[in-house]
C-alpha cells in the first residue's frame, strides 16, 4: 500500500511548508544511517526523504494532493482530456481497469475508469483513439562526490524490452530523492501517440567519511594532541577539493568548526555547509621520544579534563 506522505513526516495536510521542513529535518536527523543503527533506519530515511522530495515542491505537492500516490501517472494535460471527452476531476491512477476519485477530506473512493474514460480512450466499444505511454521510474544510485560535481553518467536499466543505456546529466548539488526527467524514455504510446518520459529518482549512498544533513555535509577532522592544544590550519580532503580548516587552540574532541557554503551546492539558492567534527588522535605506536614527551608533559601538567567545573 502506498504511504500517505504527511503521515511519513507526521504533519497534517494544512501544514505550511516551514512545518514540513522542520518536520523533515528532525527526521532525517533521527533516521540518518549513519546516527541510527537500526537496521530500519535506512529505509525509514529513505521514506523521510521522498515524502520531503515530493511535498517541498508547492507545484508536486499541489499534484499529490489531488490525484494521490499515483499522481505521477496522470498526463499534464489531464485536464484538457477530461475537458475533451469525459468530465469530471480529481482522479488518480493506480494500475489496472479501476481508479481512485478522491473525495471528501482526501479520502479516495473506488471509481471504474473505463466507465469514466471509456467513449475518451476506446474502451468498452467506444472509437480507438491515441493514448500516450506511461510514465516510468527508476533508481540511479550516486556518490556524494557525483552529487556534489554533477556531470555526464552513463546509466544501464533492465526493462521488459531488454537492457537499455543512457547518457544522462546528472545536476549539480542534485538531492537524494530528486527525480531527474528523460522525455519520451517512458512506456510507449498506442498508435502514433507520444511515449512517456522516464524518471530517475536518485539516491545518494551512505559515505564512509561524509554523512549528508539537507545541503550540509559532515566529516570528522583527525588531528594532533598539540595541534588541538596550540591550534594550527590543516588540510581537509572534501567533495570540491582540498579546505584548508583552521582550528583554534584549546580544540577537543568534538569541537565543530563551520566552513560556510562548502557544502553541497545549490543551483538556485545558498550552497550548503561543511562541519567539520574535530577528533584528536594520539600516536597508536609511540616512539621512545615521543614517549618521553608525553610523560614530561604529564609530569608538568595538572590539567584533569575529569575534574568538575
Amino acid at each position: 500500500m502506498a504511504q500517505d506522505y504527511y503521515e511519513v513526516l507526521g504533519v497534517p495536510r494544512s501544514a505550511t511548508q516551514e512545518e514540513i521542513q522542520q518536520a523533515y529535518r528532525k527526521l532525517a536527523r533521527r533516521h540518518h544511517p549513519d546516527v541510527n543503527k537500526d537496521p530500519k533506519a535506512e529505509e525509514r530515511f529513505k521514506d523521510v526523504n521522498e515524502a520531503y522530495n515530493v511535498l517541498a515542491d508547492p507545484g508536486t505537492r499541489a499534484r499529490y494532493d489531488r490525484f494521490g500516490p499515483d499522481f505521477r501517472q496522470i498526463p499534464e494535460d489531464y485536464d484538457e482530456r477530461v475537458a475533451a471527452g469525459a468530465g469530471g476531476g480529481g482522479w488518480a491512477s493506480t494500475g489496472g481497469g479501476v481508479r481512485f476519485a478522491q473525495g471528501p477530506g482526501g479520502a479516495y473512493q473506488d471509481v471504474d475508469f473505463e466507465d469514466l474514460f471509456g467513449g475518451l480512450f476506446g474502451g468498452r466499444g467506444g472509437p480507438r483513439r491515441t493514448v500516450p505511454g506511461a510514465d516510468q521510474e527508476a533508481e540511479v544510485e550516486l556518490s556524494v562526490e557525483e552529487a556534489y560535481r554533477g556531470g555526464r553518467r552513463g546509466v544501464s536499466l533492465a526493462g521488459p524490452e531488454g537492457r537499455r543505456d543512457y547518457q544522462v546529466t546528472i545536476p549539480r548539488g542534485v538531492r537524494d530523492g530528486q527525480r531527474i526527467r528523460l522525455a519520451g524514455e517512458g512506456g510507449r504510446g498506442s498508435r502514433d501517440a507520444p511515449a512517456g518520459d522516464l524518471y530517475l529518482r536518485v539516491r545518494i549512498k551512505p559515505h564512509e567519511r561524509y554523512r549528508l544533513d539537507g545541503r550540509d555535509l559532515h566529516v570528522r577532522l583527525p588531528v594532533t594532541p598539540w595541534e588541538a592544544a596550540l591550534g594550527a590550519t590543516v588540510p581537509l580532503a572534501t567533495p570540491g577539493g582540498t579546505a584548508k580548516v583552521t582550528v583554534p587552540p584549546g580544540s577537543s574532541s568534538g569541537r565543530r568548526l563551520r566552513l560556510r557554503g562548502e557544502g553541497m551546492p545549490h543551483p538556485r539558492g545558498t550552497d550548503g555547509d561543511l562541519y567539520a567534527e574535530v577528533r584528536v588522535m594520539v600516536p597508536p605506536h609511540p616512539t621512545d621520544r615521543e614517549r618521553a614527551l608525553f610523560e614530561e608533559l604529564s609530569a608538568a601538567s595538572d590539567f584533569d579534563p575529569r575534574r568538575p567545573g
